[in-house]
C-alpha cells in the first residue's frame, strides 16, 4: 500500500509541476487516468474493515449524511433537527460512531447520520476517512457543516469528497462508451469538444485497458469528467452548506462582524448561517433539505373514497403515473385503465392521465383498473 501511495504522490506532483496547453494536453489526461485508477485501487484494498457503528440501514423516504471537520457542530445540529440523541462534547472526536435521527416534515421521514469529522487526508485513510466517506457516498443528499470562523474547511472538505469519487452538485457527463470486439476507439460528437482531444481519449481509454470502443460525447466535458465516466463509479450527489455558531458572531461584537465578512468573501458557495445550539434558522435547513431531496408527496384516493392526508406517497420529482403502479403492485399497470387527477399538474381537477403523465408535488391521484 505504501509504494502505491508514494506513486500516487509522485503523480500528483508532476501534474502540478506541468503546464497546460495543447502540447501537454495529452500527457496531462494520461497522468490523471493513471491517478484515478491508483486511487481507486487504495479505495478497494482498504474498504470492507471492521468498525463499531459504521454498518447504517438506510430508512425513511431519504438518506443526508452530515459532513463536516471535527467539533463544527453535528451533533448538535442532529439532535436540534431529528429524534436521535447523538452525544456533543466541546471537544474533537466526540462522535466515533454513525448516529442515525428522522427528521419529520412534510409527512416525509427523512434520515440524518451524524458521521464522525472527517480531517485533512481522509480520503487517503487518515482518521477513519475511507470509512466515513463511504457513508457519505450511499447519501441522497451531503449536508456540510462549517465552523462560523473557519470557512476555509469547505474546500479542504470537497477535495476529500472529490477524491473518495463523490461528486457533489454535479451530473454525470452525457457520455456513451460501447466496448467493441475489434476497430480501435471510434469517437463520436455532435458538439465541437474544446477541452478535450481524441489522442487524449484513446489515451485515457488506454491506460484503463480499453482499446476498441465505440465513444459518443453530448457536450464539452473536459478529461476529469471523461476519467469519471470511463472508471464508472462515480457517485453524483447534491448538496448543501451550513455555517454554525453565528451566535458566536453576534456575541463577539463589530471585531467578529468584520472578521466574519472577510473570511466569508472568500467562499463561492451559497450557504445558510445557524446556530444549533439555539435552533436559530433551522426551519430554513428542513425547507432546503426539503428542496434539495428533490422529493414529492401524493395523495392516494380510492375510486369511491376520501384522499389519504395522513399517509403520502413519497417520490422522487419527474415521478410519473407509471412509477406509482410499479410501486404499488406490479397489477396496478399490468390493469391500469386510466388515472383521475386532482393538483397543478392538469388543467382541471379530476383530468383523466395515463401512464405517461408527470405529477407534481401534492397531487391527489385515483388509478382505475380492469377488475
Amino acid at each position: 500500500m505504501a509504494a502505491i501511495e508514494d506513486r500516487i504522490k509522485e503523480i500528483e506532483e508532476e501534474i502540478h509541476s506541468t503546464p497546460y496547453n495543447k502540447a501537454t494536453q495529452h500527457h496531462l489526461g494520461k497522468l490523471k487516468a493513471k491517478l484515478a485508477q491508483l486511487r481507486e485501487t487504495v479505495i478497494k484494498r482498504s474498504s470492507g474493515g471492521k468498525g463499531s457503528g459504521f454498518g447504517v440501514k438506510k430508512t425513511g423516504d431519504g438518506m443526508v449524511a452530515l459532513v463536516g471537520f471535527p467539533s463544527v457542530g453535528k451533533s448538535t445540529l442532529l439532535n436540534q433537527l431529528t429524534d436521535a440523541e447523538s452525544r456533543v462534547g466541546a471537544y474533537e472526536f466526540t462522535t466515533l460512531e454513525v448516529i442515525p435521527g428522522v427528521m419529520h416534515y412534510k409527512g416525509m421521514n427523512i434520515q440524518i447520520l451524524d458521521i464522525p469529522g472527517i480531517i485533512r487526508g481522509a480520503a487517503s485513510g487518515k482518521g477513519m476517512g475511507r470509512k466515513i466517506l463511504s457513508i457519505a457516498r450511499g447519501a441522497d443528499l451531503i449536508l456540510i457543516l462549517l465552523d462560523v470562523f473557519q470557512p476555509d474547511h469547505l474546500g479542504a472538505i470537497e477535495k476529500e469528497l472529490y477524491a473518495a469519487g463523490i461528486r457533489i452538485n454535479q451530473d454525470p457527463p452525457r457520455v456513451s462508451i460501447k466496448k467493441t470486439g475489434r476497430g480501435g476507439v471510434n469517437l463520436v460528437s455532435n458538439i465541437e469538444l474544446t477541452k478535450l482531444d481524441e489522442e487524449t481519449v484513446r489515451s485515457v481509454l488506454n491506460v484503463n485497458g480499453i482499446h476498441n470502443a465505440h465513444v459518443i460525447i453530448h457536450e464539452d466535458v473536459d478529461v476529469n469528467q471523461f476519467i469519471d465516466v470511463v472508471m464508472g463509479n462515480r457517485i453524483y450527489i447534491p448538496s448543501l452548506v451550513i455555517q454554525n455558531k453565528v451566535d458566536m458572531v453576534e456575541r463577539h461584537g463589530k471585531h467578529a462582524n468584520n472578521m466574519f465578512a472577510k473570511l466569508n468573501a472568500n467562499i463561492n458557495r451559497e450557504f445558510i448561517p445557524i446556530s444549533a445550539e439555539n435552533a436559530t434558522n433551522l426551519e430554513k435547513v428542513r425547507e432546503e433539505i426539503f428542496k434539495k431531496l428533490n422529493l414529492i408527496r401524493i395523495y392516494l384516493k380510492p375510486q369511491r373514497g376520501k384522499p389519504d392526508y395522513e399517509e403520502p406517497m413519497i417520490v422522487r420529482r419527474g415521478s410519473r403515473i407509471g412509477d406509482i403502479c410499479n410501486k404499488l403492485h406490479r397489477d396496478f399497470k399490468d390493469k391500469f385503465r386510466y388515472s383521475k387527477i386532482w393538483g397543478k399538474s392538469v388543467k382541471f381537477d379530476g383530468q383523466k392521465k395515463g401512464l405517461d403523465h408527470v405529477l407534481h408535488d401534492l397531487d391527489v391521484l385515483t388509478i382505475i383498473k380492469d377488475k
